[in-house]
């Protein structure tokens, strides 16, 4: 079986968000079942030398979008442990001129043009190559135009006539969505997809609805987010839609690669350490006191929160609770960006508060020492499809505090039932919030049950084996293979 993969983003080699984890670390475990094929842009951002990243032979191509011919190249390598080939496709005029995955304060039109083209490179340049692929697996409305192309300009193709097509759907909040005109530019037949079983929506392009109709499979990220995303609170206006193709529909719960998320062999951390040795694990608490100059206390915990600073991640309950949190026994570390509003509350907060840092921004390594060095890692989220911190964050020994929304409640098991390995809350207000850090806190003053459940959270199964068994019994469902 044959499977390609199409992505914005892809770990190592560029990374914004859990999307990057996913679809660098799910197809190693599929490797041994299937020949995989990922394919991404080319963003400036990425290493070429670091990864050995080395343009394909004869692999200039033209492609005309509205009347502009535009160049592409195509680059690779392998993904690393693996044998599976990593594709990235680079155009100057749309990818590899920015430092960043996802560029801020770019035309909205000029963006859908970037993930336009991207995706028809994806379908000539996987032609060209003779990578004939039995699942087309998309991510996100970045790519939804793969499933429409799939059902029009390539319907009567004769190398994608056996293809299917997977869409997965990350987050919902973002579904692409532009004028009709911007169709034209994708050389689609307005005929065939511009309609309300296609991906009209409300008078407008909605790439991700068009996915959602045309792909064989939805995958949603978690099994209670595919529940939620049908109810109009969740629903972010297709649950309508949605609800009409439940036939298709699956959640499938993430994993993460416990490869690269291993306390006992990272090196971003001050003292490696594993489930048997927890009482190593003070030391990297130690250097992040240091680090974020607070007054390193045994008896005092860290609580943590490595998040995109946005509405979905619940920052405003922090905001709203910003005085009471100034005033428990405890230490917090932020770390983030985001909307402007709420990097500006956290570095105010870090100025004139003794109890809390924030460090504006993302660092992969000081985000491995947080997860290691924090005795409670905070998500109080509005809504989480899956959310990937948690799982860190369990593997770490860190417990996670979080809303009982999406993955969140898929995977963390709430103090006081037995084997929790975490803390819940369910209304979205400050004040739950608050209540369920402070039971946090009066658990750690009980070194037997504190240390139980850091134990239970760091034994927790949440690697890819269980879930990539998932996906593959799906492709073989709508492949007959």
């Amino acid at each position: 079986m044959k499977i390609l993969f199409a992505s914005a983003e892809v770990a190592p080699f560029s990374k914004a968000g859990g999307l990057a984890d996913v679809v660098g670390s799910l197809p190693k475990e599929l490797e041994k079942d299937a020949e995989i094929a990922i394919f991404t842009p080319l963003h400036g951002c990425i290493d070429k030398e670091k990864y050995g990243i080395t343009e394909v032979e004869n692999s200039e191509m033209w492609l005309t979008f509205g009347h502009q011919p535009h160049k592409f190249n195509l680059y690779m390598t392998k993904l690393p442990d693996t044998d599976i080939n990593v594709f990235f496709i680079k155009n100057d005029w749309y990818f590899s001129c920015f430092r960043e995955v996802y560029p801020k304060y770019l035309d909205p039109r000029y963006e859908h043009e970037r993930y336009i083209s991207f995706s028809l490179a994806v379908m000539e340049y996987a032609k060209a190559l003779n990578f004939r692929a039995d699942v087309i697996h998309a991510n996100d409305w970045h790519t939804a135009m793969l499933p429409l192309y799939l059902h029009s300009n390539y319907k009567f193709d004769e190398f994608w006539k056996d293809t299917k097509s997977v869409f997965e759907i990350h987050n919902l909040a973002y579904q692409g969505i532009w004028f009709n005109d911007v169709i034209d530019f994708a050389n689609m037949r307005k005929d065939i997809v511009y309609n309300q079983w296609g991906c009209e929506h409300y008078d407008r392009v909605n790439w991700m609805k068009g996915a959602i109709n045309y792909a064989d499979r939805v995958v949603a990220v978690s099994p209670t987010y595919s529940r939620e995303i049908l109810t109009s609170e969740y629903g972010e206006n297709m649950d309508y839609t949605l609800r009409g193709v439940q036939y298709k529909l699956r959640g499938i719960l993430n994993g993460i690669d416990y490869t690269v998320f291993d306390p006992k062999k990272d090196k971003a951390l001050a003292k490696n350490y594993d489930v048997k040795t927890l009482a190593k694990k003070e030391e990297n608490k130690k250097a992040i006191c240091e680090f974020f100059g607070l007054e390193y206390n045994p008896e005092r915990p860290l609580i943590a929160l490595i998040s995109r600073l946005v509405d979905q991640k619940g920052i405003d309950l922090i905001r709203d609770m910003q005085y009471e949190l100034q005033n428990l026994e405890a230490d917090f570390v932020f770390i983030g960006s985001g909307d402007s509003s709420y990097e500006n509350l956290f570095i105010w907060l870090s100025n004139n508060t003794k109890n809390i840092r924030a460090y504006v921004g993302y660092d992969a390594k000081l985000a491995n020492l947080l997860y290691a060095g924090s005795d409670f890692f905070l998500m109080p989220s509005k809504f989480e499809p899956c959310g990937l911190s948690q799982l860190i964050a369990m593997r770490y020994g860190s417990l996670p505090i979080v809303r009982a929304t999406g993955g969140l409640e898929d995977t963390v098991t709430g103090y006081p039932l037995d084997n929790s390995n975490g803390f819940k809350f369910w209304a979205y207000n400050g004040w739950d919030m608050l209540n369920a850090i402070k039971c946090a806190l009066y658990v750690y003053t009980d070194k037997y049950v504190f240390d139980a459940m850091r134990k239970s959270a760091m034994e927790a199964d949440f690697s890819w084996k269980r879930s990539s068994q998932e996906y593959l019994n799906m492709y073989r469902e709508i492949t007959n293979k």
